[in-house]
């Protein structure tokens, strides 16, 4: 007695075996990996501290004030740091400008002065540039120490063009 389920195994076997692409399947080029790239959190400049490692955002609080976070190397966390200052040293229409950023306590956040993530500068040339060539002289973040890290902050771009 012939088994009926044997032509239909046959006939589903020969039509799985005729399905498939028409042409070929274009596939990616290892030659063009996909672009990295972070969203600074509040929109301001993303200055990459370390290949990655961390990053800080500087950001155009309000006219003559910036704010600047230290984060993580996705730019996804805070990262409180014991420095109490840190400087930048723009260049404003061919001058040095100095620009110390002070660290800031939050009751909202527990943040404080010595264990913060957030600083706050102010100068009143901020107040009439809207972009700048700029060069963090030092910050330590987890015991590494970041040094001449050059970087261009504008307020229309929102973020560093290194």
């Amino acid at each position: 007695m012939k088994s009926p389920a044997l032509p239909v195994i046959f006939l589903v076997a020969l039509l799985v075996a005729g399905c498939g692409p028409s042409e070929p399947v274009a596939h990616a080029s290892a030659s063009a990996p996909a672009k990295h790239e972070h969203k600074a959190p509040h929109g301001g400049t993303a200055v990459e501290l370390g290949e990655e490692a961390f990053h800080l955002e500087l950001v155009a609080e309000e006219p003559g004030r910036l704010s600047a976070y230290v984060l993580d190397g996705e730019m996804e966390n805070f990262i409180r740091i014991a420095a109490p200052t840190f400087e930048i040293v723009a260049t404003v229409g061919g001058q040095k400008q100095p620009l110390v950023f002070r660290a800031l306590a939050s009751t909202a956040t527990g943040e404080t002065v010595g264990q913060t993530s957030h600083f706050s500068a102010q100068a009143d040339w901020l107040r009439t540039t809207p972009s700048f060539d700029a060069v963090l002289t030092s910050l330590e973040v987890r015991g590494r120490t970041f040094a001449g890290v050059p970087f261009n902050f504008s307020k229309e771009i929102g973020r560093a063009h290194v």
